[in-house]
Order: C-alpha cells, then sequence, then structure tokens
C-alpha cells in the first residue's frame, strides 16, 4: 500500500448532517413554500427552509398556565354575552305579549338595569384585559 491508497467512496463532511425535521403542510402552503423558494434562487430546499429558520429573526410566544385560562374565561364571556342578547330578545317579546303594557314596562326597565349592570361589569372586565395586556407587554420585553 503506497502513500495513494485509496478507500473508496466520497470524502467525508466537515459537519454531516445526523438529524431530521419533518414539516407536514397543505396543499397551498406547499405551493406557497415553492414559489418563495423558487423566488430566492436557494442550492436546495432544505438549505432555502435552513436559511428562513437560522438567518431570519422570528418570535416566540410562550403561553403560561394563566394566561390560557385567563383568555379561556373572556372567551366564555363573549358566548355569555350573546346568549343573554338573546335571552333578552326572547323576554322581551314574551312580556309584551303576555302582560299588560304598563307591567311589561315596569319589568322592562328592571332588566334593562340589571343590563346596565352587565355593560359595567362588561367594561371593567375590558380595562382588565387592557391592563393584563399592558403588563404582559412589559414583563415579556417588548
Amino acid at each position: 500500500m503506497g502513500k495513494y491508497s485509496n478507500k473508496g467512496g466520497r470524502p467525508p463532511k466537515i459537519e454531516a448532517t445526523a438529524f431530521r425535521c419533518s414539516v407536514n403542510f397543505s396543499a397551498t402552503e406547499q405551493a406557497q413554500l415553492l414559489a418563495m423558494y423558487e423566488k430566492t434562487g436557494a442550492y436546495s430546499l432544505s438549505s432555502f427552509i435552513k436559511e428562513q429558520v437560522f438567518q431570519k429573526p422570528f418570535k416566540v410566544f410562550y403561553i403560561d398556565e394563566n394566561t390560557r385560562v385567563f383568555i379561556d374565561k373572556l372567551s366564555g364571556f363573549n358566548s355569555l354575552y350573546r346568549t343573554l342578547g338573546v335571552s333578552y330578545d326572547n323576554l322581551i317579546t314574551t312580556l309584551r305579549q303576555n302582560f299588560s303594557e304598563k307591567r311589561a314596562t315596569a319589568e322592562i326597565a328592571e332588566i334593562k338595569k340589571l343590563m346596565m349592570r352587565i355593560i359595567g361589569v362588561s367594561q371593567d372586565i375590558a380595562t382588565l384585559a387592557l391592563k393584563f395586556d399592558a403588563d404582559w407587554h412589559r414583563n415579556s420585553g417588548q
């Protein structure tokens, strides 16, 4: 064996890739990805994706458990308000059909007071949500 012995095969890479990640795309997402890839003229699709992931800044959002609970409760309030609105309309119709005008007007006035309280609570919730959002942005450094 001389000093020029050939073991065969291609020379080993400097930093071999040993790990793979899989991403699933819909047909429209795949078309968008390929369109972006063609515009860049990258060497390969994998090098284009690596460039997108590692060379361009992107934001990572962390949602803690308290934030998730808060958002779920806010969503629950929205559905509750829709239910209250439908029930309010049904109640007004029923009052006008089954009671005298004077009695219906008195009951509607009472319902109106309760609805004003609900609106006040809703405004308080909106204020708390804005405060929470401001605190979250301040704490997250944004």
